[in-house]
């Protein structure tokens, strides 16, 4: 019985998965740069350790995702646009059952663990923050949650054996995604929040140092350890998703997840109050983990999914124990799951999973630069720059794209942003490296001060894009890209990029 009442929540858990991400909308702005790191590891054998995308200085490559973009790279491959929807919906899927085999180890028998309904509003928080198919960071917060459970395990069972797989998992985790610190972080945690609850935290500490130089086994050796440290304090004062959730550009936006932070943070203060607080009986080690992940959602949206993950773990007990003296019918379980059945059931009959062609990319500016056969170097900004480098490399060649501070030198940023926003300075760009096309977004003051300029001419002109090309490029008559929507969508992953051609 307790066999097929795990796998119907499972299946169902799989399917709230499936269908939100069916329906998460376009594509993430980095995912053009993981499928060409993908194709390059798979197709030449190597990690590639110089960038041949950009026509602008850039220093020694150190990719610390290109393990997530073989995976990623791989599942597109074969199976298209619906692979990358699978993969985020296996990802999402890993990282609450995972949770749930934490909530198992600590659930008393009079409560249920297949509140199924929780994990539903949790999934839709974590999906809601970035509504986007499959990121590279999803792997760290997979590898979390695992990480999470093993830990767990570990601290009820008293079995400290089970630690030997982590520096295993250390070294596979340090190959696909940086955010392997979160590990490292996670066991420290453990260590300290046992050792306030003066209980067994050596093997934990132990468990630490013999992973930290297990980093060294990847393809960049001793290089790679520095570039995470700088990576991890490197301020990122431009990019919005490092920005705080109540900063003034987040501040009325992502409200699910603030609720959801709210009600976790009101639920246990309540059952501190309501228990009484002893400092003896607290878990020191719990109340870390909670405090910590806080802090984190609270400085920087991109990591508000570590807060989600714990407080799925840790606060479900809480949540049951805060409800158990309202009364249900006996039939909860039945409607409860009926009704998920039938709302997945909707989402996914309705689910488009052709290939999503969204223009907050530049599809047609880009479509028109190729049709025109206009070569050269092109000024994009850097969040645009992966995807017309994806669609137009080796005819072109972009000022730089997200992988900013994996390629690119500190000035490359704030010189982009003053040339956009016409600040002090702005034509430096123009001057250090100068292109031949630009792709920009029509909002920007630099279109009209560009307008104003004799040597630069609007060449296309679209919806949220103008092109403009130099002196050189420009023509009389231009073809216009097609606007058949069909075409697109069946296009969408058809890139000039071939390593195999370079053999």
């Amino acid at each position: 019985m307790q066999l097929v009442k795990n796998l119907i929540f499972y299946i169902f858990l799989f399917l709230i998965c499936l269908s939100f991400a069916s329906h998460a909308l376009g594509y993430d702005y980095d995912l053009w740069a993981r499928l060409i790191v993908g194709q390059s590891v798979i197709e030449t054998g190597h990690v590639l350790t110089r960038d041949f995308l950009s026509y602008t200085p850039t220093h020694e490559w150190i990719d610390h995702e290109w393990g997530a973009s073989v995976i990623i790279y791989a599942f597109q491959h074969l199976f298209g646009a619906a692979g990358i929807i699978w993969l985020q919906s296996i990802l999402t899927f890993l990282i609450f059952y995972f949770a749930f085999k934490v909530i198992e180890l600590n659930v008393p028998k009079e409560i249920s663990k297949y509140n199924i309904v929780f994990y539903f509003f949790a999934i839709y928080v974590m999906q809601d923050v970035f509504f986007y198919p499959v990121r590279c960071h999803m792997f760290t917060f997979m590898f979390f949650a695992m990480f999470l459970y093993i830990l767990e395990y570990v601290r009820v069972k008293q079995n400290y054996k089970v630690l030997a797989i982590l520096p295993i998992l250390i070294i596979l985790w340090n190959n696909i995604h940086g955010g392997v610190v979160a590990g490292l972080g996670l066991i420290l945690v453990y260590a300290i929040g046992e050792a306030l609850n003066k209980k067994e935290f050596k093997p934990y500490l132990i468990t630490l140092l013999v992973s930290i130089p297990l980093m060294l086994i990847n393809p960049y050796g001793a290089k790679y350890l520095k570039f995470l440290l700088m990576a991890n304090t490197m301020k990122r004062a431009d990019i919005v998703e490092w920005w705080g959730i109540f900063s003034p550009y987040h501040m009325y936006s992502y409200f699910a997840f603030k609720y959801f932070m709210f009600f976790i943070l009101g639920l246990e203060c309540v059952k501190v109050f309501k228990e009484g607080f002893s400092y003896a009986r607290a878990d020191k080690t719990k109340f870390l983990l909670i405090l910590i992940t806080t802090i984190l959602a609270i400085q920087h949206l991109k990591l508000i999914r570590f807060f989600v993950i714990i407080a799925v773990a840790f606060a479900y007990v809480d949540f049951y124990a805060f409800i158990k003296d309202f009364s249900l019918t006996k039939w909860k379980n039945l409607i409860i799951y009926t009704f998920l059945g039938l709302f997945c059931f909707s989402l996914l009959r309705v689910a488009d999973y052709r290939p999503r062609v969204s223009f907050v990319f530049p599809v047609l500016e880009t479509e028109f630069v190729k049709v025109n056969d206009l070569k050269g170097n092109i000024l994009v900004n850097l969040g645009l720059g992966s995807y017309v480098s994806y669609k137009l490399y080796p005819n072109n060649l972009i000022f730089m794209d997200g992988r900013y501070e994996e390629v690119y030198y500190d000035e490359m940023v704030p010189l982009l942003r003053r040339f956009h926003l016409v600040l002090d300075g702005w034509d430096e760009v123009l001057k250090k490296y100068p292109p031949d096309v630009m792709i920009l977004e029509n909002e920007y003051p630099i279109i009209d001060k560009l307008k104003e300029m004799q040597n630069w001419h609007e060449a296309y002109k679209g919806n949220r894009f103008t092109v403009f090309v130099n002196d050189k490029l420009k023509k009389d008559n231009y073809e216009q890209p097609t606007m058949n929507f069909t075409y697109y969508e069946n296009s969408i992953f058809d890139t000039g990029v071939n390593f195999r051609k370079k053999k």
